[in-house]
Parts: structure tokens; C-alpha cells; sequence
């Protein structure tokens, strides 16, 4: 008999329904960003009325998630940038420096004095005055080394230590290399993530190409230059210990030492130890605020290392100078008045309101731990964007109207009833786009226009089926039950290959390729639910109000 239970008819037209709500807020696209925007400011803290104005331009009762739009249709910035992640390596050799020393200074009966010596940027070079105590000086310091912990690493330890005459040489081990590489490349990527979400982009992709390279695309920023200028800034905070003041960048430093430019006062420049004391990487907060005399600053606070680090300098070092620099600049060098713990403080410069903002956030989201190179970049403007979804839209429309015309000509009433599916299909489909936040380029218009050719492929071949059994002189109900049992085989299989395909080019796929595969995988769903449930409940409705003694198809 061909009839289908009540349970069932509320089930198929519940999920019908629950997918047009979904998909209702991208028919009012514009507005319902507008709200989202006043939403999330509103979540930040910015709840003013014209904030709370824009939030009422829709209804809080109803769903606000949008199909996000890809940098191809929404316009904005695409940048390929090189990590150069040798950079790390010189900073972990440096910053090994003071360890060395403190290894060996109790023995300096043994090996003499200790002086660090001009070295290349990857090795460490120490000499000691009596080269015959070299067998204990390397032992000590090869006491220093660390196992690697990386699966590829087991058994090996971060340094490679030798003698050279009278130099101990240190070096970074291959497997501590290759595991350095790899923090910082999740580093990179995560810092960026990081400071790209802070200025409230929309829907970035942040992805690792290769060995050391990273793809970003902005959807909705400026230019290139823009999103240069959020993520190249490496605000590396570093706090040293000042040896002297110069008067030129050429003064000698002396070995362990650096001397760096100030900030703000032009010609002053400070010799430094290499060093640092404590690094952003310690830093868990920081916040524009104001100094005494009411001019901008950030305060900032450690994590418990850093503060115990932080504080027991600034307890052993009263009355010395102690500078804080960023990137490579000398901000301030206040004297050390008194033991500061608890690990926070407060940085002062020249800043205006909007660069104190601007450093809060940079070092918030962290420092990149080594410098990018920008490989490639481009700017799209929104206008290309537009372009690109107007022409996808008349290229779903097109593919629409000949597939409605093509089943309503083909196939009569039942046509029309494949053809109300199809409408149906595609609402579903952007409601469940919608629902998972996807976002949709380019090639997932594509993907929407293949869905839309392929959505009406399993209605044919239930009412060929349906033809094929009217031919043998079965009754209307019985041909129309036998269409859809005996064509249900052929459309599942169908289905699941094209679906397995779709899973394969999402997972090993990237970018517009992803974007191609989500919105193929999502129409083969939502169009087997319209095609087999759907218009065989439109039929089966049609059928019990007419019962007609013979049909058409």
C-alpha cells in the first residue's frame, strides 16, 4: 500500500521546516551581519545605543548564523609568508649562555676563566684559559643537555657539545633542530590565529603549506599592507640588564653584549646584556592603562616563573637600570627602585592612547617566535568579490530554471513535485551551511550548481521506474510504490561514491578545494532527503486527496 506513517510525515516535514529557518537569516544577509557585528561588540564590552540600535535589526528569537563568504567573493588580503625558523636557533644559544657560565664558574680552578667569544649565529662558543682542564669543562657542560621529547627525537638530547683548542663549541643537536622547527612553526601558526582574532576579522584561513610556510586569507580586510602590519609586527619583549649607555651604534659592547637604539630619545643608544632576564613569552597579560602623570602605558603581569624571575632581579639589582625592549629598541630603562614581586608591571614610553591599544594586543597575543617573509601577496578588492557573486548567481539561476523547466516538460506533475524537492534541497542545504559555519568561495558555488544538476538525477530514476511498472499494467499506487523500492538501491549507490568523494577531496584538500567538497557532500545529503522522502510525500499527499484511476509520467 502506498502510505506513510504519521510519525514519519511530521519527521520529514520537521526537518524541512527547522532547514528553512536555518536558511532564513541569508535572506536578509546584510542585516543580520549588521546584528552580529552590534552583538559581538556588545559581548566586548562596547554596549552603547547605537550598538544596542543595530542589534534590534533582527529578532534575538530567531537564528543569526550566516553562510560565511570566502576571501574570493567577500574580497580582502591573501599573504604566503616564510618562517624563518633558523632565527630560533641563535636565540636558543644565547639565551643558553648564562647556564655555561654558571656550570662552570665553580670550577674555575680547573678551567680558568670563562669568556664568550664572537660566534657564528648557530654555535656557541666559550673559551676557557687552561685548555687542560677541557675534559671537565665539556662534561659539565654536557651535563646541561636536555632529552629531546619527540617521538622522532627518543633517546637524543637538545645539544651537541665539543672541545675546539681552547673553545668549548655548542651546538643544537639535529633532532633538537627538527623538533624546534616544528614549535615553531604551531607557534607562528598560533600567534598569528591569535592576532588576526583580535581586530574581529571574520572566518580567516590560517593554514601551514610545506615546511616552513604559512597561507593567510583575510576575508574582509583592506589590503595586504593592512594585514602585514597585524601579524609581521614580531613584538618581541624582551627585559635586560643595562651595562652602559653610548652615543653611537657602533660603540664595543663586548662579548654577551648588544647595543640598541632608544625609542624615544634620538642619538641615546644602551649597551646590553644579551641575555634577557625575563621574555614576552613569559607574559600572560597586558593592558593599555595610564602611567602616574595620566600619559598612556601597559601594564602587564607574568606567569609565576616569570614574576619569580622578574622579582628576584629586580630584588639582587637595586639602584641599576634595567631596560625593556621591543624589537630590537630600548622603550624604557627605569632604575630599579625597590624588589618588585608578584610579577607585574607597568610599561611607560611616548605612546599615544592608540599605540598603547595597539602594543596591549600585540603582546597579548604573544610574540612570533621567529621573523616571517612575505613570499607572496594580494590584495582583492570587494568589487571582484561582487563580481564573483553575481556571476554565480546567475549561474545557479540558469542551471535552476533549466533543470525546473527540463523535469516540469519531462515528467508533467510529477515533474513539478521533483521540482518543489529541488527548491526545497537547495534551502537545506544553505540552512546546514548555516548551522556549521562553513564557508562558502568560489568553487563551493560550483559545488552548489553541480548539486543543483545532480538533485533531480535520483527523481529520474524513480519515475523511469514508476513508467517502466505503469507499463505492465500495474495500478497507479503499486507502480509508484515499486518505482521508489526498485530505484532506491541505484540512487544509494550512486550517492556514497560521489559522497566518499567529497570526504576524500575535504580531508586531503585545501582552501577553494575544501570549500568545493563541503557544499558537494552537503547537496548529495540534503538532495537524497528531498529526493527519496520528500517528493514521495508530496506524491503520496497528492495521491490520497485524488485518487486518481491512472497517472502520468
Amino acid at each position: 500500500m502506498l502510505q506513510i506513517d504519521l510519525w514519519k510525515r511530521v519527521l520529514i516535514w520537521g526537518v524541512v521546516a527547522l532547514g528553512l529557518v536555518l536558511a532564513l537569516p541569508n535572506a536578509f544577509y546584510t542585516r543580520v551581519e549588521v546584528h552580529n557585528d552590534a552583538m559581538a561588540a556588545i559581548e566586548l564590552g562596547a554596549d552603547t545605543p547605537e550598538n544596542q540600535e543595530k542589534s534590534a535589526a533582527w529578532p534575538t528569537f530567531l537564528p543569526s548564523r550566516l553562510v560565511n563568504l570566502g576571501l574570493d567573493l567577500r574580497g580582502g588580503a591573501h599573504l604566503l609568508a616564510e618562517v624563518k625558523v633558523a632565527d630560533v636557533y641563535q636565540t636558543r644559544l644565547e639565551s643558553f649562555w648564562p647556564e655555561v657560565r654558571d656550570a662552570l664558574r665553580p670550577e674555575r680552578a680547573t678551567v680558568g676563566t670563562i669568556r664568550l667569544q664572537p660566534s657564528p649565529p648557530d654555535e656557541l662558543r666559550v673559551r676557557i684559559s687552561q685548555p687542560e682542564g677541557m675534559t671537565r669543562a665539556v662534561e659539565l657542560v654536557r651535563g646541561l643537555a636536555r632529552p629531546v621529547v619527540t617521538l622522532t627525537g627518543a633517546g637524543a638530547t637538545d645539544l651537541d657539545v665539543r672541545a675546539d683548542g681552547s673553545d668549548i663549541v655548542v651546538t643544537l643537536s639535529e633532532a633538537e633542530k627538527a623538533a624546534t622547527d616544528e614549535r615553531t612553526m604551531r607557534q607562528s601558526l598560533e600567534i598569528i590565529r591569535r592576532r588576526i582574532d583580535e581586530v574581529g576579522t571574520r572566518e580567516p584561513t590560517i593554514q601551514r603549506q610545506g615546511f616552513d610556510r604559512i597561507l593567510i586569507q583575510v576575508p574582509g580586510i583592506g589590503s595586504a599592507a593592512e594585514l602585514k602590519e597585524i601579524i609581521g609586527t614580531t613584538a618581541q619583549l624582551t627585559f635586560q640588564p643595562v651595562v652602559g649607555r653610548a652615543a653611537d651604534a657602533g660603540a664595543p659592547a663586548g662579548a654577551g653584549n648588544e647595543v640598541l637604539p632608544s625609542l624615544d630619545e634620538e642619538g641615546v643608544f644602551y649597551i646590553l646584556e644579551q641575555a634577557p632576564v625575563v621574555t614576552g613569552e613569559d607574559l600572560v597579560d597586558a593592558q593599555p592603562s595610564f602611567d602616574q602623570n595620566g600619559r598612556p602605558a601597559v601594564n602587564f603581569r607574568f606567569n609565576p616563573s616569570g614574576g619569580r624571575k622578574f622579582g628576584d632581579y629586580t630584588a639582587e639589582n637595586i639602584g641599576n637600570p634595567f631596560a625593556i625592549v621591543l624589537d630590537d629598541e630600548v622603550i624604557s630603562a627605569p632604575v630599579i627602585q625597590s624588589h618588585i614581586p608578584g610579577g607585574s608591571g607597568i610599561i611607560t614610553g611616548n605612546f599615544t592612547v592608540e599605540e598603547s591599544t595597539n602594543l596591549a594586543i600585540l603582546l597579548r597575543a604573544g610574540a612570533l617566535p621567529a621573523g616571517l617573509e612575505f613570499l607572496e601577496e594580494r590584495t582583492i578588492g570587494p568589487e571582484l568579490g561582487q563580481d564573483s557573486i553575481d556571476a554565480g548567481k546567475v549561474a545557479t539561476l540558469v542551471a535552476f530554471v533549466a533543470v525546473l523547466v527540463y523535469m516540469a516538460l519531462s515528467y508533467g506533475l510529477f515533474g513539478l513535485f521533483a521540482n518543489v524537492a529541488l527548491i526545497l534541497n537547495i534551502a537545506l542545504l544553505f540552512g546546514m551551511l548555516s548551522l556549521i559555519g562553513a564557508t562558502l568561495t568560489l568553487p563551493g558555488i560550483a559545488g552548489i550548481v553541480l548539486t543543483v544538476g545532480m538533485a533531480v538525477d535520483a527523481n529520474v530514476l524513480v519515475f523511469e521506474r514508476i513508467r517502466e511498472e505503469l507499463k505492465t499494467a500495474k495500478g497507479p499506487a503499486r507502480a509508484i510504490e515499486l518505482g521508489y523500492e526498485k530505484a532506491l538501491s541505484a540512487i544509494v549507490d550512486a550517492n556514497i561514491t560521489t559522497f566518499i568523494t567529497a570526504t576524500i577531496l575535504f580531508v586531503m584538500g585545501s582552501g577553494p578545494v575544501r570549500g568545493f567538497a563541503i557544499t558537494l557532500g552537503l547537496g548529495i545529503l540534503t538532495s537524497v532527503f528531498t529526493a527519496i522522502f520528500v517528493t514521495r510525500l508530496l506524491i503520496v499527499i497528492w495521491f490520497e486527496r485524488r485518487r486518481p484511476k491512472t497517472i502520468e509520467v
